[in-house]
C-alpha cells in the first residue's frame, strides 16, 4: 500500500465539481514554482476500476511555471493557491499528493506526459489562466478545447469524456504513459486528517 506521509499533504476532496477559489494574486506569485526540467504537458485521467469509465481530467502544465489546470475539480491544499481552476505552486511533491489521493480502491490514475516546446507550454499556461472557472462535468471538454488550440495538438477533438481526451492526447508523438493504482480504501478521510494534523504540528498551516 502506497502511503504519502510527507507533512505537505492535507485535506483534499475528490468530487465531480468544485467551488471557485480566488486566491490573492500576491499569494499566487509567492507560491509560483518553476521546475528545472524540460517543458511538458501531462494529462491525468481518473478512471473507475470497476468499468474503466473516466471520472475526471486534469492537465499539468510545466512551462514558465508549473501549474495544474484542474477544471471542475476539488483538490485543495493550503500551499496551493487557486484562481479560476488553475492551481499554482504545483511542485513534484504536491503532484505526488494529488496522484496518491486520487488513486485508491475504486479508482486508478492514468498519467500521460509529452515534452513540448517552451512556446507551446507558455501558450497552454496562458489559455488555462484565461479560461476561468469551469462548470461541473466539463473537465474533459475544457481541457480538450484548450489542447486543440496548441500547435501540434490540432488533432484533438473536443469531448465531454475523460477517456476520449486520454485517447486523443495519446495520439500525439512522444507521449509516455503509466497507470498508478493503490489499494487505499475509498473512505480514507482518516489518512487525510492525520496528514493535516502532521502539517499543523510542523507549524506549516
Amino acid at each position: 500500500m502506497r502511503r504519502l506521509l510527507a507533512v505537505l499533504a492535507l485535506p483534499l476532496l475528490l468530487a465531480a465539481c468544485g467551488v471557485e477559489v480566488g486566491a490573492p494574486m500576491a499569494e499566487v506569485q509567492r507560491r509560483a514554482y518553476i521546475h528545472d526540467g524540460p517543458p511538458t504537458l501531462t494529462l491525468y485521467t481518473v478512471a473507475r476500476n470497476l468499468d474503466g469509465r473516466g471520472a475526471h481530467s486534469g492537465l499539468l502544465i510545466d512551462g514558465p511555471q508549473r501549474v495544474l489546470f484542474d477544471p471542475a475539480g476539488s483538490f485543495r491544499h493550503p500551499h496551493v493557491p487557486e484562481r479560476g481552476d488553475v492551481l499554482y505552486g504545483f511542485t513534484p511533491r504536491i503532484e505526488d499528493v494529488y496522484v496518491d489521493f486520487h488513486a485508491r480502491e475504486s479508482f486508478r490514475v492514468i498519467e500521460q506526459t509529452v515534452e513540448v516546446s517552451p512556446e507551446v507550454a507558455a501558450q497552454a499556461l496562458t489559455l488555462a489562466q484565461k479560461n476561468g472557472p469551469v462548470a461541473p462535468a466539463r473537465c474533459a471538454l475544457s481541457i480538450t478545447s484548450l489542447l486543440r488550440q496548441l500547435p501540434g495538438f490540432e488533432h484533438v477533438g473536443t469531448t465531454w469524456f475523460p477517456n476520449g481526451a486520454a485517447r486523443a492526447f495519446g495520439e500525439h508523438p512522444g507521449v509516455t504513459r503509466r497507470v498508478i493504482t493503490d489499494d487505499d480504501a475509498d473512505d480514507n478521510h482518516g489518512v487525510i486528517i492525520r496528514e493535516r494534523d502532521a502539517l499543523a504540528a510542523a507549524g506549516l498551516l
